[in-house]
């Protein structure tokens, strides 16, 4: 029989998970889509969409309630403005999540974890310098630092150390 697994634990005690979903469910705010693996993805999803729910009745206790849980002003002003607005006719099944095969080092089953209706431009935003973006300034120093390369010192000759003589 099955008493007492309501839940997934993932190995982790509940201060550990309730961290790990407060930071995947800022990420699926900010982002509307993440990578992870399958069991937190599941998991998460339940999470996420007691948020949304809970959102979608914009008084302050709630925004208390989900600052609490999220702990970023802005990922709650997301929230409550953006997506709960978007989610406003909507009973449920706010997340989809999508199989994405394996991870190469410890063969992990990995999901895509998405909000349905989504903003496509949300991905990747504020999240640091593009790649292409540093690919083409390393592009740009490198042959400045081949011309400018500096001239080979003369080798100047170390002094020679002194042996010490073996006493037998």
């Amino acid at each position: 029989m099955r008493h007492g697994f309501k839940k997934r634990t993932l190995n982790k005690k509940i201060a550990h998970r309730r961290a790990m979903f407060a930071n995947l469910c800022n990420a699926l705010i900010k982002h509307e889509q993440i990578k992870t693996t399958l069991p937190k993805g599941k998991e998460m999803r339940s999470v996420f969409e007691k948020l949304v729910t809970k959102a979608k009745t914009n008084t302050l206790h709630v925004r208390r309630q989900l600052l609490s849980f999220l702990r970023e002003d802005a990922m709650v002003e997301k929230l409550m403005s953006v997506l709960a607005v978007r989610y406003k006719d909507r009973k449920g099944g706010y997340v989809r999540v999508l199989k994405a095969g394996f991870r190469y080092g410890d063969c992990a089953p990995m999901a895509i974890v998405e909000l349905v209706d989504r903003d496509v431009t949300a991905k990747g935003k504020d999240s640091g310098p593009i790649a292409e973006v540093e690919a083409d300034a390393a592009a740009e120093e490198a042959p400045k630092a081949k011309k400018e390369k500096a001239p080979k010192a003369d080798k100047a000759e170390k002094p020679a150390k002194a042996k010490k003589a073996k006493a037998y």
